[in-house]
């Protein structure tokens, strides 16, 4: 197995320029899914031949060498979370994770006796939690969606009445919206719900990776993670829990108690390998991925601004992430109708799980956007191996589809 190293310039571009068929030249949709790393496919693909142990059979050499590889990966999560390794519960994804958090930080305290049966989200978050926090009504739990001012944020005023109104167990806000690549400001957030006495979840699925965390000086108890939206692999996860003060979770499912009990399930060595390298390469190209995708976006709107007037970011004023932006097109046209005219570029309506409903963004209309002005909505995600060159391109391409939907005799717009 050849030695892949961490200089991906230029080398790990020309890699993925010439990945072969299968995928779209301009892939504008990171935030539903980034392509795995080719430096993350070379620890894979080593992991895979030459580590076939169960991580929980350590009796034997094998097993040893498993659970090395696994301990390795957790410490590489670690890192980039600014936590211990021990605070880390690997899961399926941040779908798990956020269902573990949520349902299971609730059921603890009410399997304790607790009185704090409220669970506080926003209107704005992923659909997991907005559905966990749902499921648990069934349970006796009282849901509250708390609304985001016009930038997609969760005022601290708005939440403070919240946590007044009833004893609260659990608030779960993301630290950055899939849609808008909005940030909240989890430092004041989070002071509020620990003065309350309730535990503070936050979603890091769009957040990790792109921006530094250190979730020790921030008054989080719980945060989920996803190895996917950051150049790993699918189907590895993890769930930050804070150990002091110590924060207890009833799992989701029974079975043999590996991840300290809390998560059972032969873990995939390899998968999580994947995903501690892609983390390990995070904490090193943040900056520059950082300055990068900030740039690709700058230059995909300038060139698109002369082709196409009337484009406007929907929440350009708020503090966001660089590479996720929510574009929406001049009044005369629909973005389903642009979408389905540029197949060569690989754009999104909105959250990857709820996009094929083909409906308008309920993060958008949250932040007070009309049925209108949501349906002509775009959300655009380059990436790590997105060139400037592409951003033109992808400009190019979304003026001439816009072009070609104006020239189509139009249908009548569908009633709200």
């Amino acid at each position: 197995m050849c030695k892949v190293t961490h200089a991906w310039r230029p080398g790990l571009v020309w890699l993925w320029r010439n990945r072969g068929p299968g995928m779209a030249a301009l892939y504008f949709d990171h935030a539903a899914t980034t392509p795995c790393d080719p430096r993350v496919q070379a620890v894979l693909l080593r992991a895979l031949a030459e580590e076939n142990g169960n991580p929980h059979s350590t009796t034997h050499a094998s097993g040893i060498r498993a659970a090395h590889m696994v301990e390795h990966a957790r410490a590489q999560v670690a890192t980039l979370l600014g936590v211990e390794a021990r605070e880390i519960v690997f899961t399926s994804g941040a779908t798990e994770s956020n269902n573990l958090a949520i349902k299971g930080a609730a059921r603890h305290l009410a399997a304790q006796g607790s009185p704090r049966r409220r669970i506080i989200t926003a209107a704005t978050e992923h659909k997991c939690v907005l559905q966990s926090v749902a499921d648990l009504a069934y349970e006796g739990f009282e849901p509250v969606v708390l609304p985001v001012n016009p930038l997609g944020q969760v005022e601290p005023e708005v939440l403070a009445r919240a946590l007044a109104e009833a004893p609260t167990a659990v608030v779960s806000i993301a630290a950055a919206n899939n849609e808008t690549g909005v940030l909240q400001d989890l430092a004041t957030l989070g002071a509020l719900v620990v003065q309350a006495g309730a535990l503070l979840h936050t979603d890091l699925a769009q957040a990790a990776g792109k921006i530094a965390l250190d979730l020790h000086a921030l008054p989080v108890a719980l945060a989920s993670i996803s190895s996917h939206k950051l150049y790993g692999p699918k189907g590895a996860g993890a769930l930050f829990v804070r150990r002091r003060p110590r924060v207890r979770l009833t799992p989701l499912f029974s079975g043999g108690g590996q991840e300290r009990g809390l998560r059972s399930g032969t873990l995939p060595g390899f998968l999580l390998a994947g995903f501690g390298e892609a983390c390990q390469i995070a904490s090193t190209d943040m900056a520059r991925d950082g300055a990068h995708l900030a740039k690709v976006q700058a230059v995909f709107l300038a060139r698109l601004g002369p082709q196409l007037p009337g484009c406007v970011v929907n929440a350009q004023e708020a503090v966001r992430l660089p590479g996720i932006f929510s574009l929406r097109l001049p009044p005369d046209l629909r973005a389903a109708e642009v979408l389905a005219v540029m197949p060569g570029l690989e754009v999104s309506l909105g959250s990857a799980c709820s996009s094929a409903e083909l409906a308008p963004s309920y993060v958008l209309e949250a932040i007070g956007l009309s049925f209108d002005e949501a349906g002509r909505s775009l959300r655009l995600s380059p990436g790590r191996f997105t060139s400037t060159a592409e951003a033109e391109r992808a400009a190019d391409s979304l003026a001439q589809a816009a072009l070609q939907v104006r020239a189509t005799p139009r249908r009548p717009m569908p009633a709200a």
